[in-house]
Protein backbone atom coordinates (compact mmCIF):
# COMPACT_ATOMS: atom_id res chain seq x y z
CA UNK A 1 0.00 0.00 0.00
CA UNK A 2 1.80 3.19 -1.18
CA UNK A 3 0.05 5.25 1.50
CA UNK A 4 2.02 3.36 4.16
CA UNK A 5 5.19 4.93 2.78
CA UNK A 6 4.11 8.29 4.13
CA UNK A 7 3.70 7.45 7.76
CA UNK A 8 6.89 6.23 9.45
CA UNK A 9 9.64 8.41 10.82
CA UNK A 10 8.04 11.84 10.73
CA UNK A 11 10.99 14.11 11.53
CA UNK A 12 9.35 16.90 13.52
CA UNK A 13 8.59 15.31 16.86
CA UNK A 14 8.00 16.78 20.29
CA UNK A 15 11.31 16.92 22.12
CA UNK A 16 11.46 15.18 25.51
CA UNK A 17 11.99 17.66 28.34
CA UNK A 18 15.43 16.22 29.01
CA UNK A 19 16.47 16.93 25.41
CA UNK A 20 15.17 20.48 25.64
CA UNK A 21 17.17 20.97 28.82
CA UNK A 22 20.28 19.49 27.20
CA UNK A 23 20.01 21.95 24.33
CA UNK A 24 19.46 24.90 26.68
CA UNK A 25 22.02 24.01 29.39
CA UNK A 26 24.87 26.12 27.95
CA UNK A 27 22.68 29.23 27.95
CA UNK A 28 21.56 28.56 31.53
CA UNK A 29 25.15 28.04 32.73
CA UNK A 30 26.32 31.23 31.01
CA UNK A 31 23.47 33.11 32.64
CA UNK A 32 24.61 31.98 36.11
CA UNK A 33 28.30 32.56 35.42
CA UNK A 34 27.66 36.11 34.27
CA UNK A 35 25.25 36.80 37.12
CA UNK A 36 26.52 34.83 40.17
CA UNK A 37 23.96 34.35 42.90
CA UNK A 38 26.52 34.03 45.68
CA UNK A 39 25.88 30.40 46.53
CA UNK A 40 27.54 27.39 44.84
CA UNK A 41 24.61 25.28 45.96
CA UNK A 42 22.37 27.04 43.44
CA UNK A 43 24.32 25.70 40.47
CA UNK A 44 24.62 22.27 42.05
CA UNK A 45 20.89 22.21 42.60
CA UNK A 46 20.27 23.20 38.98
CA UNK A 47 22.54 20.43 37.68
CA UNK A 48 20.90 17.89 39.95
CA UNK A 49 17.49 18.93 38.65
CA UNK A 50 18.77 18.65 35.05
CA UNK A 51 19.74 14.99 35.58
CA UNK A 52 16.40 14.01 37.08
CA UNK A 53 14.28 16.14 34.77
CA UNK A 54 10.90 14.86 33.66
CA UNK A 55 7.77 16.74 32.71
CA UNK A 56 7.20 17.70 36.32
CA UNK A 57 10.91 18.29 36.85
CA UNK A 58 10.91 20.69 33.89
CA UNK A 59 8.13 22.72 35.47
CA UNK A 60 10.10 22.88 38.73
CA UNK A 61 13.13 24.11 36.79
CA UNK A 62 11.00 26.83 35.22
CA UNK A 63 9.82 27.91 38.69
CA UNK A 64 13.40 28.02 39.98
CA UNK A 65 14.58 30.15 37.07
CA UNK A 66 11.57 32.42 37.52
CA UNK A 67 12.33 32.96 41.19
CA UNK A 68 16.10 33.44 40.66
CA UNK A 69 16.07 35.61 37.57
CA UNK A 70 12.55 37.06 37.32
CA UNK A 71 11.88 35.66 33.80
CA UNK A 72 10.52 32.24 33.01
CA UNK A 73 12.14 29.98 30.40
CA UNK A 74 9.54 27.72 28.84
CA UNK A 75 9.82 24.56 26.80
CA UNK A 76 9.82 25.02 23.02
CA UNK A 77 6.23 25.36 21.86
CA UNK A 78 6.29 24.73 18.13
CA UNK A 79 6.26 20.96 18.59
CA UNK A 80 2.81 20.66 20.12
CA UNK A 81 0.46 18.24 18.31
CA UNK A 82 -1.38 19.79 15.40
CA UNK A 83 -4.83 21.15 16.36
CA UNK A 84 -6.41 18.54 14.09
CA UNK A 85 -5.41 15.91 16.64
CA UNK A 86 -8.22 17.27 18.86
CA UNK A 87 -6.23 16.94 22.07
CA UNK A 88 -7.04 19.34 24.85
CA UNK A 89 -4.08 20.83 26.66
CA UNK A 90 -4.01 20.53 30.42
CA UNK A 91 -4.25 24.01 31.90
CA UNK A 92 -1.11 25.28 33.58
CA UNK A 93 -1.30 25.84 37.33
CA UNK A 94 -2.43 29.33 38.24
CA UNK A 95 1.00 30.31 39.51
CA UNK A 96 2.49 29.69 36.06
CA UNK A 97 -0.05 31.80 34.17
CA UNK A 98 1.28 35.17 33.09
CA UNK A 99 2.70 37.24 30.26
CA UNK A 100 3.89 35.62 27.04
CA UNK A 101 7.23 33.87 27.64
CA UNK A 102 10.36 35.75 26.64
CA UNK A 103 12.68 32.90 25.72
CA UNK A 104 11.05 30.61 23.13
CA UNK A 105 11.15 32.99 20.15
CA UNK A 106 14.88 32.71 19.35
CA UNK A 107 14.93 29.04 20.26
CA UNK A 108 11.96 28.25 18.00
CA UNK A 109 13.47 30.30 15.18
CA UNK A 110 16.63 28.19 15.06
CA UNK A 111 14.72 24.93 15.23
CA UNK A 112 12.25 25.94 12.56
CA UNK A 113 14.86 27.29 10.16
CA UNK A 114 16.83 24.06 10.51
CA UNK A 115 13.66 22.02 10.00
CA UNK A 116 13.16 23.72 6.62
CA UNK A 117 16.78 23.06 5.65
CA UNK A 118 16.33 19.41 6.63
CA UNK A 119 13.11 19.20 4.61
CA UNK A 120 14.85 20.66 1.57
CA UNK A 121 17.75 18.23 1.90
CA UNK A 122 15.30 15.34 2.19
CA UNK A 123 13.40 16.47 -0.90
CA UNK A 124 16.65 17.07 -2.77
CA UNK A 125 17.89 13.61 -1.85
CA UNK A 126 14.88 12.11 -3.58
CA UNK A 127 15.29 14.31 -6.65
CA UNK A 128 19.04 13.70 -6.86
CA UNK A 129 18.65 9.94 -6.47
CA UNK A 130 15.65 9.24 -8.66
CA UNK A 131 15.08 12.23 -10.98
CA UNK A 132 18.39 14.04 -11.49
CA UNK A 133 18.23 16.38 -14.48
CA UNK A 134 14.55 15.68 -15.11
CA UNK A 135 11.58 17.96 -14.55
CA UNK A 136 9.82 16.40 -11.57
CA UNK A 137 10.30 13.72 -8.94
CA UNK A 138 7.77 10.92 -8.50
CA UNK A 139 8.82 10.02 -4.96
CA UNK A 140 6.56 7.06 -4.22
CA UNK A 141 7.48 5.10 -7.34
CA UNK A 142 11.07 6.41 -7.12
CA UNK A 143 11.21 7.69 -10.66
CA UNK A 144 10.67 10.94 -12.56
CA UNK A 145 8.19 12.75 -14.75
CA UNK A 146 8.88 15.05 -17.70
CA UNK A 147 7.04 18.16 -18.82
CA UNK A 148 9.55 20.06 -20.93
CA UNK A 149 12.63 17.92 -20.32
CA UNK A 150 14.62 20.90 -19.04
CA UNK A 151 15.34 20.06 -15.40
CA UNK A 152 12.54 22.25 -14.04
CA UNK A 153 12.92 21.21 -10.41
CA UNK A 154 16.67 21.85 -10.44
CA UNK A 155 16.38 25.31 -12.01
CA UNK A 156 13.42 26.27 -9.82
CA UNK A 157 15.43 25.33 -6.72
CA UNK A 158 18.70 27.12 -7.50
CA UNK A 159 17.99 30.35 -5.65
CA UNK A 160 16.32 28.46 -2.80
CA UNK A 161 19.56 26.56 -2.20
CA UNK A 162 21.50 29.81 -2.22
CA UNK A 163 19.12 31.49 0.22
CA UNK A 164 19.15 28.43 2.52
CA UNK A 165 22.98 28.43 2.38
CA UNK A 166 23.10 24.91 0.96
CA UNK A 167 26.26 25.61 -1.00
CA UNK A 168 27.30 22.00 -1.63
CA UNK A 169 23.94 21.18 -3.20
CA UNK A 170 24.02 24.46 -5.11
CA UNK A 171 27.47 23.82 -6.60
CA UNK A 172 26.41 20.39 -7.83
CA UNK A 173 23.30 21.87 -9.45
CA UNK A 174 25.36 24.66 -10.99
CA UNK A 175 27.65 22.09 -12.62
CA UNK A 176 24.61 20.48 -14.23
CA UNK A 177 23.44 23.84 -15.57
CA UNK A 178 26.91 24.50 -16.96
CA UNK A 179 27.49 21.11 -18.57
CA UNK A 180 24.07 19.59 -19.27
CA UNK A 181 21.40 22.27 -19.65
CA UNK A 182 20.63 22.97 -23.30
CA UNK A 183 17.65 24.77 -24.79
CA UNK A 184 18.42 23.51 -28.31
CA UNK A 185 15.61 20.98 -28.14
CA UNK A 186 12.68 20.23 -30.38
CA UNK A 187 10.18 20.60 -27.56
CA UNK A 188 7.05 22.64 -26.94
CA UNK A 189 7.10 24.64 -23.72
CA UNK A 190 4.41 26.75 -22.10
CA UNK A 191 5.39 30.42 -22.36
CA UNK A 192 4.14 31.30 -18.88
CA UNK A 193 5.54 28.29 -17.02
CA UNK A 194 8.94 28.43 -18.68
CA UNK A 195 9.15 32.18 -18.06
CA UNK A 196 8.32 32.13 -14.37
CA UNK A 197 10.27 28.95 -13.54
CA UNK A 198 13.25 28.90 -15.92
CA UNK A 199 13.82 32.51 -16.98
CA UNK A 200 12.84 33.83 -13.56
CA UNK A 201 14.92 31.22 -11.75
CA UNK A 202 18.03 31.93 -13.82
CA UNK A 203 17.72 35.72 -13.48
CA UNK A 204 17.22 35.48 -9.74
CA UNK A 205 20.18 33.16 -9.29
CA UNK A 206 22.35 35.53 -11.34
CA UNK A 207 21.43 38.42 -9.06
CA UNK A 208 22.05 36.45 -5.87
CA UNK A 209 25.37 34.95 -6.96
CA UNK A 210 26.76 37.36 -9.56
CA UNK A 211 27.67 34.37 -11.74
CA UNK A 212 27.22 35.26 -15.43
CA UNK A 213 26.61 31.61 -16.30
CA UNK A 214 23.02 32.10 -15.20
CA UNK A 215 22.58 35.36 -17.11
CA UNK A 216 23.89 33.72 -20.29
CA UNK A 217 21.40 30.88 -19.89
CA UNK A 218 18.63 33.41 -19.20
CA UNK A 219 19.43 35.25 -22.46
CA UNK A 220 19.30 31.95 -24.33
CA UNK A 221 15.88 30.87 -23.10
CA UNK A 222 14.49 34.42 -23.28
CA UNK A 223 15.36 34.80 -26.95
CA UNK A 224 13.91 31.38 -27.75
CA UNK A 225 10.56 32.35 -26.20
CA UNK A 226 10.14 35.50 -28.33
CA UNK A 227 8.29 33.80 -31.26
CA UNK A 228 5.28 33.55 -28.93
CA UNK A 229 4.62 37.26 -29.52
CA UNK A 230 4.23 36.90 -33.30
CA UNK A 231 0.42 37.15 -33.30
CA UNK A 232 -1.98 39.59 -35.01
CA UNK A 233 -2.93 41.14 -31.68
CA UNK A 234 0.50 40.99 -30.01
CA UNK A 235 -1.16 38.91 -27.29
CA UNK A 236 1.24 35.95 -27.16
CA UNK A 237 0.61 32.32 -28.01
CA UNK A 238 0.59 29.98 -25.03
CA UNK A 239 3.14 27.50 -26.41
CA UNK A 240 6.55 27.80 -28.06
CA UNK A 241 8.81 25.24 -29.69
CA UNK A 242 12.17 26.49 -28.43
CA UNK A 243 14.11 24.39 -30.93
CA UNK A 244 12.18 25.29 -34.09
CA UNK A 245 11.30 28.86 -33.16
CA UNK A 246 7.58 28.38 -33.76
CA UNK A 247 4.59 29.09 -31.54
CA UNK A 248 0.93 28.10 -31.35
CA UNK A 249 -2.13 28.26 -29.09
CA UNK A 250 -3.16 25.28 -26.97
CA UNK A 251 -4.85 22.48 -28.91
CA UNK A 252 -8.21 23.03 -27.24
CA UNK A 253 -8.72 26.77 -27.90
CA UNK A 254 -7.51 29.83 -29.80
CA UNK A 255 -7.44 31.76 -26.54
CA UNK A 256 -4.69 32.40 -24.05
CA UNK A 257 -5.41 32.78 -20.36
CA UNK A 258 -5.21 36.31 -19.01
CA UNK A 259 -2.97 35.31 -16.11
CA UNK A 260 -0.45 33.68 -18.42
CA UNK A 261 -0.04 36.60 -20.83
CA UNK A 262 0.09 39.23 -18.05
CA UNK A 263 2.42 37.38 -15.65
CA UNK A 264 5.61 37.26 -17.69
CA UNK A 265 6.37 40.97 -17.52
CA UNK A 266 8.68 41.11 -14.50
CA UNK A 267 11.04 38.60 -16.07
CA UNK A 268 11.19 39.98 -19.62
CA UNK A 269 11.51 43.57 -18.39
CA UNK A 270 14.45 42.57 -16.20
CA UNK A 271 16.06 40.68 -19.07
CA UNK A 272 15.95 43.86 -21.18
CA UNK A 273 17.47 45.90 -18.37
CA UNK A 274 20.35 43.46 -17.92
CA UNK A 275 21.08 42.90 -21.62
CA UNK A 276 20.34 46.45 -22.80
CA UNK A 277 18.17 44.83 -25.48
CA UNK A 278 14.74 46.50 -25.51
CA UNK A 279 12.92 43.82 -27.51
CA UNK A 280 11.92 41.79 -24.46
CA UNK A 281 10.40 44.66 -22.49
CA UNK A 282 8.79 46.12 -25.61
CA UNK A 283 6.91 42.87 -26.24
CA UNK A 284 5.50 42.47 -22.74
CA UNK A 285 4.79 46.17 -22.21
CA UNK A 286 2.65 46.09 -25.35
CA UNK A 287 0.58 43.28 -23.83
CA UNK A 288 0.13 45.32 -20.66
CA UNK A 289 -0.95 48.41 -22.60
CA UNK A 290 -3.50 46.49 -24.64
CA UNK A 291 -5.05 44.81 -21.61
CA UNK A 292 -5.16 48.18 -19.83
CA UNK A 293 -7.32 49.62 -22.64
CA UNK A 294 -9.58 46.62 -23.19
CA UNK A 295 -13.34 46.67 -22.79
CA UNK A 296 -14.98 43.90 -20.81
CA UNK A 297 -13.58 44.55 -17.35
CA UNK A 298 -15.95 44.69 -14.38
CA UNK A 299 -14.87 47.22 -11.75
CA UNK A 300 -11.25 46.50 -12.61
CA UNK A 301 -11.73 42.73 -12.63
CA UNK A 302 -10.75 40.87 -15.81
CA UNK A 303 -12.22 37.77 -17.49
CA UNK A 304 -10.11 34.62 -17.62
CA UNK A 305 -9.45 34.35 -21.38
CA UNK A 306 -8.20 36.58 -24.18
CA UNK A 307 -8.18 35.80 -27.91
CA UNK A 308 -4.82 35.93 -29.67
CA UNK A 309 -6.35 37.02 -33.00
CA UNK A 310 -8.76 39.73 -31.90
CA UNK A 311 -6.90 40.68 -28.74
CA UNK A 312 -10.23 40.85 -26.89
CA UNK A 313 -11.51 39.18 -23.74
CA UNK A 314 -13.69 36.10 -24.16
CA UNK A 315 -15.91 34.17 -21.73
CA UNK A 316 -16.83 37.42 -20.02
CA UNK A 317 -19.35 36.02 -17.55
CA UNK A 318 -16.95 34.80 -14.85
CA UNK A 319 -14.57 36.87 -12.73
CA UNK A 320 -12.20 35.19 -10.31
CA UNK A 321 -8.92 35.68 -8.48
CA UNK A 322 -8.24 31.97 -8.85
CA UNK A 323 -6.79 29.94 -11.70
CA UNK A 324 -6.33 31.70 -15.06
CA UNK A 325 -6.62 35.22 -13.60
CA UNK A 326 -4.77 35.29 -10.27
CA UNK A 327 -1.31 36.57 -11.09
CA UNK A 328 -2.63 39.33 -13.38
CA UNK A 329 -3.47 41.26 -10.22
CA UNK A 330 -0.22 40.31 -8.50
CA UNK A 331 1.90 41.58 -11.40
CA UNK A 332 0.11 44.93 -11.63
CA UNK A 333 1.43 45.81 -8.19
CA UNK A 334 4.81 44.15 -8.60
CA UNK A 335 5.60 45.79 -11.94
CA UNK A 336 4.76 49.14 -10.37
CA UNK A 337 7.20 48.36 -7.56
CA UNK A 338 9.85 46.95 -9.90
CA UNK A 339 9.86 50.15 -11.96
CA UNK A 340 10.22 52.43 -8.96
CA UNK A 341 6.51 53.33 -8.58
CA UNK A 342 6.56 55.44 -11.74
CA UNK A 343 4.09 53.68 -14.06
CA UNK A 344 0.74 55.22 -13.15
CA UNK A 345 -1.39 52.94 -15.34
CA UNK A 346 -0.24 49.87 -13.42
CA UNK A 347 -1.15 51.41 -10.08
CA UNK A 348 -4.48 52.64 -11.45
CA UNK A 349 -5.42 49.15 -12.66
CA UNK A 350 -4.34 47.58 -9.37
CA UNK A 351 -6.31 49.97 -7.18
CA UNK A 352 -9.41 49.57 -9.36
CA UNK A 353 -9.10 45.80 -9.11
CA UNK A 354 -8.87 45.83 -5.31
CA UNK A 355 -12.00 47.97 -5.17
CA UNK A 356 -13.64 45.53 -7.58
CA UNK A 357 -12.79 42.65 -5.26
CA UNK A 358 -14.30 44.46 -2.30
CA UNK A 359 -17.49 45.35 -4.19
CA UNK A 360 -18.09 42.09 -6.02
CA UNK A 361 -16.19 39.11 -4.65
CA UNK A 362 -16.17 39.28 -0.85
CA UNK A 363 -18.43 37.04 1.20
CA UNK A 364 -18.73 36.02 4.84
CA UNK A 365 -19.38 32.59 6.31
CA UNK A 366 -22.37 32.07 8.56
CA UNK A 367 -20.74 30.08 11.41
CA UNK A 368 -17.54 32.05 12.13
CA UNK A 369 -17.87 35.18 9.97
CA UNK A 370 -14.79 34.37 7.92
CA UNK A 371 -14.22 36.79 5.04
CA UNK A 372 -13.47 35.06 1.74
CA UNK A 373 -12.96 35.90 -1.95
CA UNK A 374 -15.50 34.09 -4.10
CA UNK A 375 -16.19 34.12 -7.83
CA UNK A 376 -18.64 36.31 -9.70
CA UNK A 377 -20.48 34.03 -12.11
CA UNK A 378 -22.96 35.79 -14.41
CA UNK A 379 -23.81 38.35 -11.76
CA UNK A 380 -24.03 35.98 -8.77
CA UNK A 381 -21.44 35.31 -6.07
CA UNK A 382 -20.27 31.72 -6.02
CA UNK A 383 -18.77 30.95 -2.55
CA UNK A 384 -15.90 29.00 -4.13
CA UNK A 385 -12.28 29.87 -3.45
CA UNK A 386 -9.16 28.30 -4.94
CA UNK A 387 -6.12 27.86 -2.73
CA UNK A 388 -4.38 29.97 -5.37
CA UNK A 389 -6.35 33.00 -4.10
CA UNK A 390 -4.34 32.85 -0.87
CA UNK A 391 -1.65 34.88 -2.66
CA UNK A 392 -3.90 37.89 -2.08
CA UNK A 393 -3.27 38.62 1.63
CA UNK A 394 0.45 38.90 0.95
CA UNK A 395 -0.05 41.07 -2.12
CA UNK A 396 -2.41 43.41 -0.26
CA UNK A 397 0.08 43.66 2.61
CA UNK A 398 2.90 44.43 0.17
CA UNK A 399 0.86 47.25 -1.32
CA UNK A 400 -0.02 48.68 2.08
CA UNK A 401 3.66 48.56 3.06
CA UNK A 402 4.38 50.70 0.01
CA UNK A 403 1.92 53.44 0.85
CA UNK A 404 -1.36 52.13 -0.53
CA UNK A 405 -4.58 52.51 1.52
CA UNK A 406 -4.54 51.14 5.06
CA UNK A 407 -7.77 49.22 4.52
CA UNK A 408 -5.82 46.96 2.15
CA UNK A 409 -3.93 45.72 5.20
CA UNK A 410 -7.15 45.27 7.16
CA UNK A 411 -8.51 43.05 4.40
CA UNK A 412 -5.19 41.18 4.25
CA UNK A 413 -5.48 40.30 7.95
CA UNK A 414 -9.03 38.99 7.46
CA UNK A 415 -8.16 36.92 4.41
CA UNK A 416 -5.04 35.54 6.06
CA UNK A 417 -7.22 34.15 8.84
CA UNK A 418 -9.46 32.51 6.24
CA UNK A 419 -6.52 30.91 4.43
CA UNK A 420 -5.24 29.65 7.78
CA UNK A 421 -8.64 28.09 8.48
CA UNK A 422 -8.53 26.33 5.11
CA UNK A 423 -5.69 24.34 6.68
CA UNK A 424 -6.73 24.22 10.32
CA UNK A 425 -10.23 22.90 9.64
CA UNK A 426 -8.95 19.93 7.63
CA UNK A 427 -8.20 16.65 9.37
CA UNK A 428 -4.64 16.54 8.02
CA UNK A 429 -3.97 20.22 8.69
CA UNK A 430 -3.45 20.74 4.94
CA UNK A 431 -5.64 22.79 2.65
CA UNK A 432 -7.54 21.34 -0.29
CA UNK A 433 -7.17 22.77 -3.78
CA UNK A 434 -10.65 24.37 -3.75
CA UNK A 435 -13.11 25.07 -0.92
CA UNK A 436 -16.76 26.07 -0.65
CA UNK A 437 -17.89 28.42 2.11
CA UNK A 438 -21.04 28.02 4.19
CA UNK A 439 -23.28 31.08 3.86
CA UNK A 440 -26.49 29.68 5.35
CA UNK A 441 -26.11 27.24 8.24
CA UNK A 442 -24.73 28.87 11.43
CA UNK A 443 -24.50 25.45 13.09
CA UNK A 444 -22.45 23.90 10.28
CA UNK A 445 -18.81 24.02 9.25
CA UNK A 446 -17.38 27.16 7.70
CA UNK A 447 -15.67 25.21 4.96
CA UNK A 448 -16.81 22.31 2.81
CA UNK A 449 -14.87 20.47 0.14
CA UNK A 450 -16.13 18.49 -2.83
CA UNK A 451 -14.53 15.04 -3.15
CA UNK A 452 -12.86 16.02 -6.43
CA UNK A 453 -11.19 19.05 -4.80
CA UNK A 454 -9.68 17.42 -1.71
CA UNK A 455 -6.16 17.11 -3.08
CA UNK A 456 -3.15 19.09 -1.88
CA UNK A 457 -0.35 19.80 -4.34
CA UNK A 458 2.18 21.22 -1.82
CA UNK A 459 1.22 24.70 -2.99
CA UNK A 460 2.96 27.84 -1.67
CA UNK A 461 0.32 30.60 -1.69
CA UNK A 462 -0.64 30.49 1.98
CA UNK A 463 2.92 30.31 3.32
CA UNK A 464 3.84 33.04 0.84
CA UNK A 465 1.25 35.34 2.38
CA UNK A 466 2.27 34.31 5.89
CA UNK A 467 5.79 35.44 5.03
CA UNK A 468 4.60 38.89 3.93
CA UNK A 469 2.26 39.24 6.90
CA UNK A 470 4.99 38.39 9.38
CA UNK A 471 7.55 40.67 7.71
CA UNK A 472 5.20 43.63 7.94
CA UNK A 473 3.53 43.00 11.33
CA UNK A 474 6.08 40.95 13.34
CA UNK A 475 3.08 39.04 14.73
CA UNK A 476 4.45 35.62 15.69
CA UNK A 477 1.12 33.89 15.13
CA UNK A 478 1.91 33.92 11.42
CA UNK A 479 5.11 31.99 12.08
CA UNK A 480 3.18 29.56 14.27
CA UNK A 481 0.62 28.98 11.53
CA UNK A 482 3.43 28.30 9.08
CA UNK A 483 4.99 25.87 11.53
CA UNK A 484 1.73 23.93 11.76
CA UNK A 485 1.74 23.62 7.98
CA UNK A 486 5.38 22.49 7.98
CA UNK A 487 4.58 19.78 10.52
CA UNK A 488 1.60 18.60 8.49
CA UNK A 489 3.72 18.39 5.34
CA UNK A 490 6.16 16.22 7.26
CA UNK A 491 3.46 14.03 8.74
CA UNK A 492 1.32 13.39 5.68
CA UNK A 493 3.39 14.06 2.54
CA UNK A 494 6.98 13.09 3.37
CA UNK A 495 8.26 9.95 1.64
CA UNK A 496 11.02 8.13 3.59
CA UNK A 497 13.21 7.38 0.57
CA UNK A 498 13.36 11.07 -0.32
CA UNK A 499 10.96 13.74 -1.45
CA UNK A 500 7.44 14.90 -0.64
CA UNK A 501 4.30 13.93 -2.50
CA UNK A 502 1.03 15.58 -3.37
CA UNK A 503 -1.88 13.85 -1.64
CA UNK A 504 -5.41 13.10 -2.80
CA UNK A 505 -7.52 13.62 0.32
CA UNK A 506 -6.80 16.20 3.01
CA UNK A 507 -9.89 15.04 4.90
CA UNK A 508 -8.49 11.55 5.54
CA UNK A 509 -5.51 11.45 7.92
CA UNK A 510 -5.46 7.64 7.87
CA UNK A 511 -5.12 7.31 4.11
CA UNK A 512 -4.38 10.71 2.54
CA UNK A 513 -3.78 9.03 -0.82
CA UNK A 514 -0.30 9.84 -2.15
CA UNK A 515 -0.43 11.11 -5.74
CA UNK A 516 3.26 10.39 -6.40
CA UNK A 517 4.32 13.83 -7.62
CA UNK A 518 6.51 16.54 -6.16
CA UNK A 519 5.91 19.76 -8.08
CA UNK A 520 8.96 21.89 -8.75
CA UNK A 521 7.34 24.76 -6.86
CA UNK A 522 7.62 22.86 -3.58
CA UNK A 523 11.37 23.53 -3.66
CA UNK A 524 11.18 26.76 -5.65
CA UNK A 525 8.45 28.42 -3.59
CA UNK A 526 6.95 26.57 -0.64
CA UNK A 527 10.14 25.76 1.27
CA UNK A 528 11.71 29.09 0.34
CA UNK A 529 8.82 31.07 1.79
CA UNK A 530 8.76 28.88 4.92
CA UNK A 531 12.47 29.51 5.43
CA UNK A 532 12.06 33.26 5.01
CA UNK A 533 9.02 33.22 7.30
CA UNK A 534 11.02 31.61 10.11
CA UNK A 535 14.33 33.44 9.52
CA UNK A 536 13.45 36.70 11.33
CA UNK A 537 16.00 38.57 9.20
CA UNK A 538 14.33 41.44 7.28
CA UNK A 539 17.48 41.92 5.21
CA UNK A 540 17.40 38.36 3.91
CA UNK A 541 15.89 39.16 0.50
CA UNK A 542 14.69 42.59 1.63
CA UNK A 543 11.23 43.51 0.38
CA UNK A 544 12.47 47.07 -0.08
CA UNK A 545 15.12 45.87 -2.54
CA UNK A 546 13.54 42.86 -4.26
CA UNK A 547 10.19 41.88 -5.70
CA UNK A 548 9.32 38.20 -6.00
CA UNK A 549 7.97 36.87 -9.27
CA UNK A 550 5.00 34.54 -9.09
CA UNK A 551 7.34 31.54 -8.74
CA UNK A 552 9.10 33.10 -5.71
CA UNK A 553 12.21 34.16 -7.63
CA UNK A 554 13.42 37.54 -6.28
CA UNK A 555 14.26 40.19 -8.86
CA UNK A 556 15.71 43.59 -7.96
CA UNK A 557 13.67 46.75 -7.72
CA UNK A 558 15.22 49.03 -10.30
CA UNK A 559 17.51 51.77 -9.03
CA UNK A 560 16.22 55.30 -9.37
CA UNK A 561 17.41 57.17 -12.44
CA UNK A 562 16.29 60.56 -11.16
Amino acid sequence: DPSQLLRPNAPILPKPPALVCTMMLPDILICFLLNPVGSPSVLAELLFMFHIVSVSGWLILCLCVLSWRGAMIEAEQGTEPHPSAHRKETARPAELQGPAPLQPVAFKRVERVEAVREAFRHAWKGYRTFAWGHDELKPVSKTYGEWFGLGLTLIDALDTMWILDLKEEFEEAKRWVETELSFSKNVDVNLFESTIRILGGLLSTYHLTGDTLFLDKAKDIGSRLMPAFNTPSKIPFSDVNIGKGTAHPPRWTADSTVAEVTSIQLEFRELSRLTQDPQYQKAVDEVTRRVHRLDGKHDGLVPMFININSGKFTHRGVFTLGARADSYYEYLLKQWLQGGKKEAALLEDYLQAVEGVKRNLLGQTSPSKLIFVGELSHGRLNPKMDHLVCFLPGTLALGAHNGLPADHMELAVQLMETCHQMYAQMETGLSPEIVLFNLKDPAGRDIDVKPADRHNLLRPETVESLFYMYRFTQDHKYQDWGWEIMQSFNKYTRVPSGGYTSIGNVRDPVNPGPKDKMESFFLGETLKYLFLLFSDDPELVSLDKFVFNTEAHPLPIWPSTS
